[in-house]
């Protein structure tokens, strides 16, 4: 299980879930080289791994009005932890995976990178949309190696992300934006990520799910 900072919790979810099989690994992904350190960590613990999930992001405005290096810097910030982290460690997997006979990708990504999202967050969208073409491109071209690639686009989520979102929006707002009336809850994003990660819907390889309560129906 990686994590960036919050050591704290990180113990706290390896207690609760039993710490002999939860290795927890550290590292920042603004990084490249502990992102790199954080891959060769997990292999060294087992010596393989079976599923990768990218599901590490932030959502930061970078309203267009800002100076040109700060929203440039944004930019490059978002797009590092969202995308060429998750990408850096995609490599990592498929190369893993093609020798030790297959395994299963679930990236995470958003409805934002499907629709786009406002204004002040384009880098976000961007970001998100780059994870979708990632993940379709690796299953395309690695189902025949025995690698399944899953996408998962959510609307907004009850995580510590959101919060500043709530705060400034008001929770029965943003739940009157989904036909179900309500927000999502991480533990209907971890139920998708456990039924991708089983291996049971091979055949589903290359699709990605949306999670925003049929906000996104056509």
């Amino acid at each position: 299980v990686h994590f960036g900072s919050n050591l704290t919790a990180a113990q706290a979810l390896a207690h609760e879930f039993g710490e002999p099989s939860i290795h927890l690994c550290q590292a920042d992904l603004t990084s490249e080289s502990e992102t790199e350190r954080l891959w060769d960590n997990a292999v060294a613990w087992h010596g393989r791994i079976d599923v990768l999930v990218n599901n590490a992001g932030i959502y930061e405005k970078s309203p267009l009005d800002l100076d040109l290096d700060r929203w440039l810097g944004d930019w490059q910030r978002t797009l590092r932890i969202n995308l060429l982290a998750a990408a850096q460690l995609c490599r990592r997997a498929v190369t893993h995976f093609r020798e030790s006979g297959g395994g299963v990708l679930i990236n995470v990504s958003s409805r934002s990178g499907k629709r786009g999202d406002n204004i002040d967050h384009l880098h976000y969208g961007a970001s998100k949309a780059g994870m979708l073409a990632l993940n379709r491109t690796i299953a395309r071209d690695c189902a025949k190696d025995n690698i399944l690639a899953y996408g998962i686009a959510p609307g907004f989520v009850l995580t510590d992300m959101v919060s500043p979102v709530i705060e400034e929006k008001g929770l029965a707002a943003m739940a009157a934006m989904y036909p179900t009336g309500r927000v999502a809850t991480p533990e209907e994003v971890a139920s998708l990520i456990t039924f991708f990660a089983s291996g049971a819907a091979p055949q589903a390889t290359g699709n990605t799910i949306d999670l925003s309560g049929a906000a996104e129906v056509t």
